[in-house]
């Protein structure tokens, strides 16, 4: 489980192709200096778990699941990618309840320059969509914010300073894609709703 609150810029500085899969190797010296192997970190918000570290590199193995429902597959060596380690019992929630099971992806379609500030605007697939309300939260590239403005396929997120500078967000162009992970409160609530249609729909 993590927070959403992106802890440091990673650097890739290995891709290796394992048939089906990659293993995906990360430099960065804040994450690298205190995770061990087995330990679960959020990557671009995906999570996966440290298969082994050297020094401040460490490893990930993702599979064919995860690089076609994530922008994990585009990466390459040299490409800035967020990193948050697994959240601690007892320790302040600074963002929201973010799994790290990605829901899909969304392509930055608009940029609105407001100086320091910058509004982002995501197309998203309606199923995504339908999970979002204007002042609620989403996981964009692991990073906890908090929605905007909100359409059957578009939302938005403004975006201070800090986080334009400190996450991967800050160097995104048009027709990017973003790593999308939806609330979890709100799977559960259509999850009911859905339910419950259903069985109205029976009698």
């Amino acid at each position: 489980m993590f927070s959403g609150i992106v802890e440091s810029l990673g650097i890739v500085t290995g891709l290796f192709n394992e048939g089906v899969g990659c293993r995906l190797e990360i430099e960065d010296e804040l994450v690298g200096g205190s995770v061990k192997t087995a330990d679960s970190v959020a990557v671009n918000g995906c999570c996966l778990t440290v298969i082994g570290k050297s020094g401040n590199k460490f490893e990930f193995q993702a599979g064919p699941e995860t690089l076609s429902r994530t922008n994990l597959g585009e990466l390459v060596v040299g490409s800035r990618v967020n990193l948050e380690r697994a959240l601690l019992v007892g320790e302040r929630l600074g963002g929201h309840f973010v799994s790290g099971h990605i829901d899909g992806q969304g392509e930055l379609v608009r940029i609105d320059d407001l100086g320091d500030w910058q509004d982002y605007y995501f197309k998203v697939p309606p199923e995504l969509s339908v999970q979002m309300a204007s002042k609620g939260s989403v996981a964009v590239d692991g990073a906890s914010l908090t929605l905007v403005k909100c359409d059957a396929d578009l939302f938005s997120v403004a975006l201070i300073p800090y986080t334009l500078k400190v996450t991967t967000l800050g160097f995104r162009k048009i027709g990017d894609k973003a790593n999308i992970e939806t609330d979890i409160l709100a799977k559960y609530v259509q999850k009911l709703i859905t339910v419950h249609e259903n069985l109205n729909a029976k009698f």
